[in-house]
């Protein structure tokens, strides 16, 4: 019974798979666990520090920081941020789309593009796809420091800075649940407000900046960079557990089906077989 055999030894590669998928699915739901912790500690943070930016954009500031300065566009920069990791479903695919979409849209106004891509997927989709690819960092783990992330954005804020980087976005994936992950495309800088509905951000406001509008707005953008690619490589992590643990649920699946049906092939195939068997033995017997 060869065809027996064949089958057999499919049912048990396709059951080491499955223990395998079970086991990263299990993995990956106690990772996302920890990382939506991170994620929902450091939001109120985030959103609050993105209120106050939006606020101080929509007044009229004594003074006029860099960061808010609006300028014509020849050059921007997009820092993508993806998993270290595949074997997340179509996670790192969706964002790479969403930035090669907004990338596009630049060429089109012939407009310059540098990339600082964080995250192994993204680098090693860009060294592929091409770009100008003017920072990178990979390896970030399951639990980043801002110090690791910090270097390699901060050479696209000094290019901002020097006038070579007009407008700078940031592209990751946005967590909304376990079951949805939205890949987005956010400015950074230059700083703006976004109405959208905000009764607030549409009054107007004013501001008494002690010891000054200088040194306090300094000190403020600092602590808002550093929150927005923070907040946007954590979120990424845990979309990035979520999908994983989908991803290995759905396989761990496919594989329980797959092994039901070969376990049919394979009594159909058994079956046959003694079926022939019982038929040689009676065709025997009577040829006696």
């Amino acid at each position: 019974m060869a065809v027996g055999k064949e089958i057999k030894t499919q049912i048990a590669s396709i059951g080491s798979t499955r223990k395998i998928t079970s086991a990263m699915e299990m993995v990956a739901a106690s990772k996302m666990r920890k990382a939506q912790d991170r994620m929902r500690s450091s939001r109120p943070y985030a959103l609050g520090i993105k209120g106050v930016i939006q606020h101080v954009a929509k007044a009229n500031p004594e003074y006029n920081h860099l960061y808010m300065q609006e300028r014509e566009v020849k050059r921007v920069g997009f820092i993508v941020v993806s998993s270290d990791r595949g074997l997340c479903g179509g996670l790192n695919v969706n964002v790479f789309k969403k930035a090669v979409i907004a990338m596009k849209e630049f060429h089109e106004q012939k407009v310059e593009i540098d990339i600082c891509a964080l995250g192994n997927k993204a680098i090693t989709f860009f060294k592929n796809y091409g770009g100008n690819v003017i920072a990178a960092k990979g390896h970030l783990g399951d639990s980043p420091e801002l110090a690791d992330l910090i270097g390699s954005v901060k050479v696209m804020l000094n290019a901002f800075e020097e006038g070579k980087i007009d407008k700078i976005f940031i592209v990751s994936n946005e967590f909304v649940n376990t079951m949805t992950q939205q890949p987005v495309v956010e400015q950074v800088l230059p700083a703006r407000a976004d109405d959208n509905g905000n009764e607030q951000l549409n009054r107007s406001w004013d501001y008494l900046y002690e010891p000054d509008a200088k040194e306090l707005l300094e000190a403020l953008f600092i602590r808002y960079i550093e929150s927005v690619v923070y907040q946007a490589v954590i979120e990424n992590i845990a979309c990035e557990q979520a999908a994983r643990m989908l991803a290995m649920k759905n396989a761990t699946d496919n594989a329980g089906d797959l092994i039901d049906e070969l376990k049919m092939v394979y009594n159909k195939a058994r079956q046959a077989a003694i079926t022939q068997e019982i038929s040689e033995i009676v065709s025997g017997a009577a040829a006696v």
